[in-house]
């Protein structure tokens, strides 16, 4: 089976390199939290390679660095990077001030911060990690959004993604350890619809994406041990992980004006895993 896995993971790649940018996000500036690894550096290069002038960020300066000068290797100019822990109300600030100084405004908001910082059973989750899932997994998306929300309903048009999990409909086998973490990513399915409602008379969209079992350092704890792997796969129905890249497509096409009328959605991007509760 895993052979399998591998053949398959390979024939996906080499339809991803067969793809070929097309402006989709011409001119458009795009705001990505938790963009310097992973699904976030994904959706930051492929919006960069769309024509979008992308703002980096995460927590750490150096992390920052590091994915600025990869977007530049790859001839991607119209970068700022911006550190930011999406946990504090003055770096989020900072964040949208320094964008709105240096373009004038925002027309993409995708936030992909997250944290999963204790593993357990929900009701053995402390307090203090139940206030930290939601401080970042929560607070942090709704937060931004209203940092953003003003200029976007100004200029009539906006895209707002969420990134959330393929987890909160139940999809991974019963694996205690990411308890509290779907719980808090759940709540993005909610968010999504109610900004969608609340913004959708202003053309101003949004939309959440949840990623199933996407092969990136964070999601390391279900598919880097085979032994928990073997568990997990035969809930997914196309039988392996996906790559950042798979994600990022998604994240373009709701950005672009080819869903110009698509908001409140949720879209599982999981190789076919169960995606209604």
């Amino acid at each position: 089976m895993f052979a399998s896995s591998r053949s398959a993971l390979a024939s996906a790649r080499q339809c991803r390199q067969m793809s070929h940018a097309s402006n989709k996000l011409s001119g458009q500036v795009a705001v990505i939290t938790g963009s310097t690894d992973g699904i976030g550096l994904a959706i930051a290069k492929r919006k960069g390679q769309e024509g979008a002038r992308v703002v980096v960020s995460s927590r750490r300066s150096h992390n920052v660095e590091r994915a600025v000068q990869e977007m530049h290797d790859l001839g991607l100019k119209d970068v700022l990077g911006v550190q930011c822990n999406v946990g504090k109300p003055e770096d989020r600030h900072n964040l949208i001030d320094q964008v709105v100084a240096k373009w004038g405004t925002v027309d993409i908001l995708l936030t992909n911060a997250g944290v999963n910082p204790a593993t357990g059973w929900l009701l053995d989750c402390s307090e203090s990690v139940w206030d930290k899932l939601f401080d970042i997994n929560v607070k942090s998306n709704w937060a931004l959004t209203k940092l953003v929300a003003p200029h976007m309903q100004k200029k009539k048009k906006g895209s707002i993604i969420y990134i959330g999990s393929i987890a909160s409909f139940g999809s991974i086998v019963p694996y205690g350890a990411l308890s509290g973490y779907i719980v808090s990513k759940s709540c993005l399915l909610s968010m999504s619809k109610m900004v969608a409602q609340q913004l959708a008379p202003d053309n101003v969209r949004a939309n959440c994406i949840l990623p199933g079992i996407i092969k990136t350092r964070f999601g390391e704890v279900l598919h880097a041990d085979d032994e928990v792997f073997s568990g997990v796969l035969p809930t997914i129905p196309m039988h392996r992980a996906g790559e950042p890249e798979e994600v990022a497509g998604l994240a373009v096409f709701l950005a672009s004006d080819d869903a110009s009328y698509i908001t409140g959605e949720n879209y599982g991007v999981a190789g076919g895993m169960q995606s209604r509760l």
